[in-house]
């Protein structure tokens, strides 16, 4: 149930319970107290009278004289009750309205260690002391009295106090609570209006962000991941609406060839060579339509992050020099001279290894002239394995070489071979084969190279951050 309450609830109920013990505690320590100081008074006003009996029984010459005068001392007191008994437990003096106790009498003491002796009768409580006195002339013994003080304007007393301290209390804390609401509800202003801004995100409005400088300290840490989060939905949203935007315009151009070219062979009737023709063509643009979604699918997969399928520890120069085996004839047939040098191990997926080097090798063949060089240079460094892939050829212009790797993206005419037909996705695979393996990719061109470099981990990083991962509690 009080998960179930609302965070300003929560809050106004525990300072209302903070508040009634304070108040409460305080209320009842001062009726202790207040309690404590009438039986001080009590025990001070029965301790003073003590002393005048004491006097007047030291100096009486008989008992009458003794009671003649203890009469006259305390019948004024209506408050003050006492009782003399002889040695023999004959009554002395006894005070008009005196009965005794009705009710087991109970020891209390006052902040002194004196002791007094509480008891009721007829509905009253009474503080009583007991002594003996000295002995009076004509008597054989000593005399036993008891003082009693009636402590009804006490009770009258401490009864108005409790009411007015309940009053008090119930006033306090209903103010208390009033006071705890607003602060609460005041408090939580921010996370409302980080609330409002919240409600305002939709897939068309994702620029919105929570107040950071607006909010107290402790909610500015939860604004600023909010936004953080804010800013990669938002980036994620634009990376999936330009998906979609670039696949529907990579996918227009071949559906409407082939629907075009369908239409106009059905149109009439065919001979057998020409609806063969007209197959074949459609079969190319189908496999064509096929790599682009495999593709595309591939790009995705990587995008989100999966980890690799298959991990190992490889050569990258005995990759390289399988690809280069294999573009030979490629090669041979522009005379472009293709070598590699260098070597490292690698630790990671050797199939998307050879993907990634088999785009680069592929797009420097196509770009190289005739005659050209094509080589893959492959070292180590302080960032781990460095793979470059470098082919002589025009230079590549600085704004060309910052969207080399988008999606789709195709240079201009400069850098545009006839007869390629690559969908504009072999850089974008390769780069994020490569972030996929935790590394990084980048182009440099001059007048005589381009150079695209890959820079994989080596297996002895990939060892460290192991066991730094390892180790994290």
């Amino acid at each position: 149930m009080f998960r179930r309450l609302s965070l300003t609830s929560r809050l106004t109920i525990f300072f209302i319970a903070l508040a009634s013990s304070v108040i409460l505690g305080l209320a009842l320590l001062f009726m202790v107290e207040a309690d404590r100081h009438f039986v001080d008074l009590d025990s001070a006003a029965l301790d003073d009278k003590k002393h005048l009996i004491e006097g007047i029984l030291a100096s009486s010459r008989s008992h009458e004289e003794a009671r003649s005068r203890l009469n006259e001392a305390l019948s004024h007191h209506h408050s003050l009750y006492a009782l003399v008994k002889g040695p023999q437990g004959e009554k002395l003096y006894q005070t008009n309205g005196y009965s005794g106790p009705t009710t087991q009498a109970s020891f209390i003491t006052n902040d002194d260690g004196h002791g007094l002796q509480s008891w009721r009768s007829g509905g009253r409580e009474f503080h009583e002391m007991s002594f003996t006195a000295g002995m009076v002339q004509g008597m054989a013994g000593p005399l036993q009295i008891s003082l009693a003080v009636d402590t009804q304007h006490h009770q009258e007393f401490m009864r108005e106090l409790r009411r007015s301290i309940a009053i008090y209390a119930v006033l306090a804390i209903l103010l208390s609570g009033f006071l705890a609401w607003f602060a609460a509800h005041q408090g939580m202003s921010p996370l409302r209006a980080m609330k409002r801004r919240a409600a305002a995100v939709t897939g068309q409005q994702l620029q919105e962000r929570m107040p950071e400088d607006a909010v107290p300290i402790e909610m500015a840490d939860l604004a600023r991941e909010l936004n953080e989060m804010l800013g990669r939905l938002q980036n994620d949203f634009k990376q999936l609406a330009d998906f979609a935007a670039d696949l529907a315009h990579e996918l227009r151009t071949p559906i409407s060839n082939l629907l075009t070219q369908t239409q106009v062979t059905l149109s009439t009737q065919r001979d057998l060579k020409t609806y063969q023709d007209t197959l074949a063509s459609n079969a190319e643009e189908l496999q064509r339509l096929a790599r682009v979604v495999s593709d595309m699918l591939f790009l995705a997969k990587t995008e989100r992050g999966v980890d690799l399928p298959h991990k190992e520890s490889f050569s990258a120069a005995q990759g390289a020099r399988e690809l280069v085996e294999f573009y030979e004839a490629v090669a041979d047939e522009k005379r472009i001279l293709m070598s590699v040098e260098g070597d490292g191990r690698i630790y990671g997926d050797r199939l998307m290894f050879r993907r990634a080097l088999s785009n680069l090798l592929s797009n420097a063949l196509r770009h190289a002239p005739v005659g050209g060089v094509v080589g893959v240079r492959i070292e180590s460094s302080s960032r781990g394995i460095e793979v470059t892939v470098k082919n002589t050829g025009k230079e590549i212009p600085l704004d060309v070489q910052q969207r080399v790797f988008e999606r789709f993206y195709r240079a201009d005419s400069a850098r545009r071979h006839p007869a390629s037909d690559g969908a504009g996705l072999g850089l974008s695979i390769t780069k994020a084969i490569v972030e996929a393996h935790g590394g990084a990719i980048s182009v440099t061109s001059d007048q005589e190279w381009t150079r695209f470099r890959l820079v994989f981990p080596g297996l002895q990083a990939r060892m460290r951050q192991a066991t730094e991962l390892l180790s994290r509690p």
